[in-house]
């Protein structure tokens, strides 16, 4: 229980209990209060808890954390907490219990950049403040609580990469590495109809550009193109301006005040510089700002609640602090903070550098190193195939070894086979001559017997033509003997018995039969001449076919005798063709030769002719 708790209940206490009882019990509360207090401080990149007094003033527990994080440009920086749905700063010179601060344990801080510089290159000294104002302005622009067009937008997401990931490096960095970082806008997502691998694919070729920058130097970029954004460090605040109750907005910034449209919080509609300004004040619910050009008007305007014109009053003052300030000669501790970030960033610049020509160093002696081992991989393989070369080489030489020593003994089987055939070719060669000489003495007898085949032919037309002769001969004796039988019975049966009987007495029987034996004689003498002339034919015509079967069999035995020849000198001729073969290492096939080929090869067309009509 606080001092101001204890002073509203003195009053309806001393009712019921006499002076020295009543400061007794007042002791006793005393007594028993915490001396203590639970405080949970939250950075932009860590939360800590401090265990604090009563007594301590909002100075004390800033200047706690300020030394825990090591920051000393503190006068950016302050701690802000959540009162009824807005926010406020604790004050410094009063106590933290004594201000609206929320009553949880423990009470939640957000330390936070307050106010911002105009330039940051210049004003942001220590490594620390920079980083934190990056990490802000970054969740800014991501919250959108800081406008960014979307190309603004890839170009600082590159930097923020930069700063956390350092130099770009394709064998490391794979496709997709950003894919759980959270580095544009959802209303830059929203705008494009672009997928999250095609965004990566834009930030990191900008990412790749900037190798060689360090993580301060990144973020210090990072906010360098932030600070030209037209939201950056303007604290907006909704006022209406006098009677008319038209809605505003207010905005305060390291410039000065600014006057806004409620629908446009990038271009103002009128500004107040800090040098342009000679008072500010607020009664209540009333501010008013008093140019320093007296002929200008002052301009006034209302606020909804008491606390927002203070925590305005506020930010106006210590922005206009700042502005002043800035335009002074540094003081001695900035002065020497100034001197020491140069030496610190010049030491850390040659540190870098010295690391950079380290890590050239390395990477040199890394790829001579793998140059080494590739160059070692390299002999070694070309050792192990000089290795295998030279077994293959010596099998080689074996097996050549082996195959001159068959090549020899194949060169002298083949020299005795070329003498074996070249004594095989002279004995078929003579062969050969004998053959031929056969084949002209067949020859020879094919045409002697061509000839008498011809002879022969003519002969047995001859003969034909004379047996058709006779037989036509034959026919017309056979028919004149019928004619004379059939006179003859004629006049025997009718002049005989008229001689009888009229003018010749009738001859005795010996003469009757003596003329009937003449004719008879006659009769059979003609049969006999038939029957010899028949028998001639006959016999010619059995020695005709014997002589044509006879002269038949001469014939088969010739082609019989000429196919054997003709068998035996394709067969010579193989066997020369195989041992030529052999002589020059292969063997030829066999040349056919068709029957008709050969037949002609042997025989003329009108032998061919004579055979084929036999």
């Amino acid at each position: 229980m606080d001092q101001e708790a204890i002073a509203k209940f003195v009053p309806l206490l001393a009712g019921f209990f006499d002076t020295n009882t009543l400061k007794m019990s007042i002791l006793g509360l005393k007594k028993k209060q915490p001396k203590t207090f639970k405080v949970k401080v939250i950075t932009m990149d860590a939360e800590m808890e401090f265990s604090c007094e009563v007594k301590w003033k909002g100075k004390d527990l800033f200047d706690l954390v300020s030394r825990t994080v090591g920051l000393r440009e503190t006068w950016f920086f302050g701690l802000r907490y959540i009162v009824k749905d807005t926010y406020a700063w604790l004050k410094p010179e009063k106590r933290v219990l004594d201000q609206e601060v929320p009553k949880d344990s423990p009470i939640t801080f957000h330390f936070l950049a307050k106010f911002f510089p105009e330039k940051v290159e210049e004003e942001l000294v220590q490594e620390i403040t920079q980083h934190l104002f990056f990490l802000q302005v970054k969740k800014q622009i991501l919250d959108e609580e800081i406008f960014c067009s979307p190309e603004a937008s890839v170009l600082l997401a590159s930097y923020a990469v930069q700063a956390k990931y350092g130099d770009y490096d394709p064998n490391f960095h794979k496709p997709g590495f950003l894919a759980q970082d959270e580095l544009l806008p959802k209303r830059v997502l929203m705008q494009y109809q672009m997928t999250a691998d095609m965004w990566e694919e834009k930030i990191t070729a900008w990412y790749a550009e900037h190798r060689g920058i360090a993580r301060d130097e990144a973020e210090m970029e990072y906010l360098k193109i932030a600070q030209d954004l037209e939201m950056y460090g303007v604290s907006y605040f909704a006022i209406t301006q006098n009677k008319r109750d038209t809605d505003l907005l207010l905005g305060v910034d390291a410039q000065g005040l600014h006057i806004y449209s409620p629908n446009s919080k990038l271009n103002p509609n009128k500004s107040f510089p800090w040098s342009g300004i000679r008072n500010i004040s607020y009664s209540e619910k009333e501010f008013t700002i008093k140019p320093l050009d007296k002929k200008k008007d002052v301009f006034k305007f209302y606020s909804s609640q008491l606390r927002v014109n203070k925590l305005i009053l506020q930010l106006c003052i210590g922005n206009h602090d700042l502005f002043m300030r800035r335009r002074k000669v540094d003081s001695i501790e900035v002065q020497q903070m100034k001197a020491q970030a140069k030496e610190e960033k010049a030491r850390k610049k040659m540190e870098r550098q010295i690391l950079a020509r380290e890590k050239q160093m390395r990477e040199e002696a890394e790829r001579a190193k793998e140059e080494m081992e590739r160059r070692l991989f390299q002999l070694q393989d070309e050792a192990r195939l000089a290795n295998e070369a030279l077994l293959r080489s010596e099998e080689t030489a074996d097996l050549l070894a082996e195959k001159a020593q068959i090549a020899e003994e194949e060169a002298k089987l083949l020299a005795h086979k070329a003498a074996e055939a070249e004594q095989d070719r002279q004995r078929f060669e003579v062969t050969a001559m004998k053959t031929k000489e056969e084949k002209r003495l067949m020859e020879q007898k094919m045409r002697e017997a061509e000839q008498l085949a011809v002879k022969l032919v003519e002969q047995s037309e001859k003969r034909l033509k004379e047996a058709d002769h006779l037989k036509q001969d034959l026919t017309e004796a056979k028919d004149a003997e019928r004619r004379a039988k059939q006179k003859l019975l004629e006049i025997t049966k009718t002049t005989y018995p008229l001689i009888a009987a009229y003018s010749t007495p009738p001859a005795p029987p010996e003469a009757a039969d003596f003329a009937y034996e003449s004719a008879s004689t006659r009769l059979d003498f003609k049969d006999s001449d038939m029957k010899r002339l028949s028998m001639e034919i006959e016999r010619e015509r059995l020695e005709y076919m014997e002589k044509s079967k006879h002269l038949q069999d001469q014939l088969k035995e010739l082609k019989t005798e000429i196919e054997s020849l003709k068998l035996e000198e394709q067969q010579q001729q193989a066997g020369v063709y195989s041992l030529r073969n052999e002589a020059r290492g292969y063997v030829q096939e066999p040349v056919y030769i068709p029957h008709s080929n050969r037949n002609s090869a042997y025989m003329s067309q009108s032998q061919m002719a004579f055979f084929e009509e036999v």
